[in-house]
């Protein structure tokens, strides 16, 4: 993954590639030359929600994010702010992207997403009220979970895992195969 900065913040010398020694050994990363600052380039955590609304015959809310292209739908997610427990900001995700209220929140597993260089933390969540979507979101569905189609990537794993602990089989979406360029 291409580093995402180009000078020390520190000094303000220009990054380099440079190897150094670390505990498991040699290791190229993003490195300033003239003050050993490192961007280490963790992975970013991301919170994701399977919301589950009793209000609505214990149906599931997928939203379409208003950046995405096409039509996909999948789960509510967000960045966990500072100060805040994983719980805590995935109920405020939904509440600031759903204006739903959530009653419980509860783990369902974390994943993988490699590709966007994330951690995402996913959970079940109980919620209801009446559905006024953020900005971030361009429209929603009200879906059975009978009837979810979850897709090959760390949210569809989890709303999988979900649904296999409920007694559902998994149902996949076809996607096509992702071209090179998109990793």
């Amino acid at each position: 993954m291409k580093h995402q900065f180009n000078f020390c913040p520190n000094c303000a010398t220009e990054l380099q590639q440079l190897t150094a020694d670390e505990d498991g050994g040699p290791k190229v990363r993003t490195r300033c030359p003239a003050c050993n600052w490192t961007h280490w380039n963790n992975p970013t955590p991301v919170l994701a929600a399977v919301i589950e609304m009793p209000d609505r015959n214990g149906d599931l809310l997928l939203a379409r994010n208003a950046a995405w292209p096409g039509r996909f739908f999948g789960l509510i997610t967000g960045f966990m702010e500072a100060g805040e427990t994983p719980e805590g900001g995935i109920a405020r995700e939904v509440l600031e992207e759903t204006s739903l209220t959530v009653d419980s929140v509860k783990l369902i597993g974390v994943y993988d997403f490699q590709r966007m260089n994330q951690v995402i933390i996913a959970y079940h969540v109980v919620a209801h009220g009446e559905i006024k979507l953020s900005p971030e979101l361009a429209e929603y569905k009200i879906v059975s979970p009978h009837e979810v189609k979850c897709w090959p990537a760390g949210t569809g794993q989890a709303l999988a895992e979900w649904l296999t602990s409920r007694g559902i089989t998994p149902q996949w979406l076809d996607l096509p195969p992702r071209r090179p360029s998109e990793g």
